[in-house]
C-alpha cells in the first residue's frame, strides 16, 4: 500500500493566476511569477499541490470545457501541480448538460473528496488555499486546515463570514508556514 502523503488544494483564480473573472483562453491566464517556484517548493517538503477550482463559465456559456481542458494542461505544464479538478456546473446555467446542483462545486468539498480518492492523501495533515469564502469552507467540510489569501479576493470581499486557519497575502506566504513532511 502506498503511504498517505498531505496534499495543498489550491484554488487557480486569485491564488495562482490573477483574478479576472471568466478567464476563457490561455492567453487570458495570467500566471503569477511567483507561482511555479512556490508549487515546487510545496512538492519539496513532501505535499501534493492539486488545484480545485470552480469553472461555471463553461455553464454559463462563456467557453467549452475544451478550452478549460487546455487551460488545465498549460497550468500543469508551467506550473508544475499534479493534477487539476474542475466544476464546470452552474444550477442557473444556459448550457443544458451543466446546468445543475451538484456535489463539486465548492463550497462543497466534492472535488477535495474526488482527489482524495484519487491519490493517497492524508487529509488530517492538508490544506486549502483560496481567496473566497467557498474555498475555505470546502476545506472545513473535507476536514482540512485552511488558508484565505488576499491576493484574490481576499477578506475584503468576502461572500459571507468565515474563519480560516490562516490568513496570509500570497502563495509565498503559505511555503513559510508549510511544516516540511520529509523530516
Amino acid at each position: 500500500m502506498t503511504e498517505k502523503r498531505p496534499a495543498v488544494f489550491l484554488d487557480r483564480d486569485g491564488v495562482l493566476s490573477r483574478e479576472k473573472g471568466y478567464v476563457h483562453s490561455i492567453e487570458e491566464m495570467d500566471i503569477f511569477s511567483y507561482a511555479g517556484v512556490c508549487v515546487e517548493q510545496i512538492k519539496k517538503k513532501g505535499y501534493y499541490a492539486i488545484v480545485v477550482t470552480n469553472q461555471s463559465g463553461i455553464a454559463r456559456g462563456f467557453f467549452s470545457e475544451q478550452a478549460l481542458q487546455e487551460m488545465n494542461a498549460y497550468l500543469i505544464k508551467t506550473v508544475g501541480v499534479d493534477a487539476v479538478y474542475y466544476c464546470p456546473h452552474y444550477p442557473s446555467g444556459v448550457v443544458n448538460q451543466y446546468r445543475k446542483i451538484c456535489n463539486c462545486r465548492k463550497p462543497k468539498p466534492g472535488l477535495l473528496n474526488r482527489a482524495m480518492e484519487d491519490y493517497p492523501i492524508d487529509k488530517g495533515r492538508s490544506y486549502m488555499v483560496g481567496d473566497r469564502a467557498a474555498d475555505i469552507l470546502a476545506g472545513q467540510q473535507a476536514g482540512m486546515r485552511t488558508i484565505l489569501l488576499e491576493s484574490g479576493y481576499g477578506t475584503s470581499r468576502l461572500e459571507e463570514d468565515v474563519r480560516p486557519d490562516y490568513i496570509l497575502n500570497d502563495l509565498r506566504d503559505v511555503i513559510s508556514i508549510l511544516p516540511d513532511q520529509n523530516k
